[in-house]
């Protein structure tokens, strides 16, 4: 149960449901509100949203995601991870990127990052209503202001990745870009907080561990890796 305040600091319940659907929003018939759309927690600060919402949105997801990881049992998270059920994976993509010295393009994520704060790693996202390439092509212009040709874009590395038992199956796609146009830029600031080329043989610490998995797949000429897979 909330408390929402109005101009007049009169304060009025809400009650709050917490629930889980894999449907399309856009098939709803909709009797009021004018669209509904999905969007993950981390994007919900660049939205046009009252802070309370926010602030409720935030709060709310952290105890949901608190509540399933305590009551998850060791047979529940076996099933989940052997494929007992219908479990379906979380695809992201990330940019691959070389320039002329041979070095490789690494973003620091931002320190209230949800998922590996003050670490870097590569410009990535994850699909949404779209295809890979367009999904890669939309996130390096939106994070890092970069205009890249989807014909110059090839698959370079797959990591299917899994953190622990129970775990959240990924298929993490890592896309080789042959050229591109623009100069890295911190375009959102609240994810990334700075861009650097690296070398293979030097990269930073600390590192996003299949970050550093897919790049050393790309030098061996590997075009896959299982993590956390047991």
């Amino acid at each position: 149960m909330e408390e929402a305040h109005s101009d007049d600091g009169t304060a009025v319940p809400i009650q709050i449901f917490a629930g889980r659907w894999t449907g399309d929003p856009a098939t709803l018939p909709l009797t009021e509100g004018v669209m509904l759309h999905w969007f993950r927690p981390d994007v919900m600060p660049r939205l046009r949203m009252s802070p309370s919402t926010l602030a409720l949105i935030r709060r709310h997801a952290e105890l949901h995601s608190a509540a399933r990881c305590a009551d998850a049992s060791p047979a529940a998270s076996t099933g989940a991870v052997r494929g007992v059920g219908t479990v379906l994976n979380v695809v992201g993509v990330h940019l691959y990127v070389e320039n002329v010295d041979g070095e490789v393009l690494l973003g620091l994520r931002h320190p209230d990052s949800a998922y590996a704060g003050s670490t870097w790693h590569f410009l990535a996202g994850h699909c949404e209503q779209e295809s890979a390439v367009s999904c890669l092509v939309r996130e390096a212009h939106e994070e890092a202001g970069l205009v890249i040709d989807p014909g110059t874009v090839e698959l370079a590395h797959v990591v299917h990745l899994v953190h622990g038992a129970g775990g959240r199956p990924r298929m993490q796609m890592v896309f080789r870009a042959r050229r591109w146009a623009g100069t890295p830029e911190i375009r959102e600031p609240d994810k990334c907080t700075g861009w650097d080329w690296w070398h293979p043989d030097a990269l930073p610490a600390p590192l996003v561990p299949y970050t550093r998995a897919a790049i050393e797949g790309i030098r061996a000429g590997r075009r896959y890796t299982e993590v956390g897979w047991s």
